[in-house]
């Protein structure tokens, strides 16, 4: 979201996807009742990208061609250039039954892409069809982590899952950006969180991974600009050191993919 939403007010234009079943990102972004009224009027989502069309609903009495345009819901930023593909809940079916399904984003996203200076798509952590389709979607990844035992372990399968991918799409750039320690809690600044950052460096600097050397710290106004649906340096009561500390973040990221 804070990417997002920083590089919309930089007067870049922005879309950012949803490509997580819990909707944390559409949430934050419409705010918790637009997204409820979106939700309960059952308009397009990024379900119906992979569906391939709209169900009929209200006067439609027969299913519709997913048209991308209807699915992205325009300057959910008003003071940005910031478009977004909701999701919802029922993206999980998609993993059901997920045969065919991994280059359907990608291909409705390259009818737009020449619309956007940056897509921005928030993936759900587990390996699954919807990663796929984020990897056929994208040129970089960026990695936020806890500096926590159980987030850390993951690497090394995310690590499995690019090498697979890149084996078989050779024709397909795609490279980790960056990742970035993401301190989710006053408690990540222990001893367990010296020796995750330590094991996640030596990590990736056997596998040519960049880390962004400034880290993401812990502060209650990163949950309260979601609530809020503002960049993190216009929530209130936001502290400078706060504000201060992800515009050094943001530096980094958009210096890292060329934006």
């Amino acid at each position: 979201m804070q990417i997002a939403l920083a590089a919309s007010r930089d007067g870049h234009r922005v879309l950012a996807v949803d490509l997580d079943p819990q909707a944390n990102l559409s949430q934050s972004l419409l705010g918790l009742h637009k997204y409820k009224t979106h939700i309960r009027k059952n308009l397009p989502s990024v379900v119906h990208i992979f569906d391939g069309y709209i169900p009929p609903s209200g006067d439609g009495y027969s299913p519709i061609p997913a048209d991308l345009k209807k699915v992205i819901l325009k300057k959910v930023d008003l003071k940005g250039n910031l478009d977004l593909i909701p999701s919802r809940l029922e993206l999980s079916n998609v993993l059901r039954n997920p045969t065919g399904k991994e280059r359907k984003l990608a291909k409705s996203l390259s009818r737009v892409s020449k619309q956007y200076d940056l897509v921005v798509i928030d993936c759900a952590p587990t390996d699954s069809i919807l990663t796929d389709a984020a990897y056929f979607s994208s040129r970089y990844i960026i990695v936020p982590i806890k500096p926590e035992f159980m987030a850390t372990i993951g690497l090394p399968l995310l690590a499995k899952s690019l090498k697979a991918f890149k084996q078989e799409n050779e024709d397909h750039d795609i490279d980790i950006a960056g990742i970035s320690f993401v301190h989710s809690s006053s408690y990540s600044s222990g001893p367990e969180a010296a020796e995750s950052i330590e094991d996640v460096t030596a990590f990736a600097a056997d596998q040519g991974w960049n880390i962004y050397p400034t880290k993401i710290k812990y502060s209650a106004s990163y949950a309260k600009s979601a609530r809020e649906g503002k960049p993190v340096d216009q929530t209130s009561y936001v502290r400078w050191e706060t504000t201060l500390n992800f515009k050094r973040v943001k530096e980094r990221v958009f210096d890292s993919i060329g934006l």
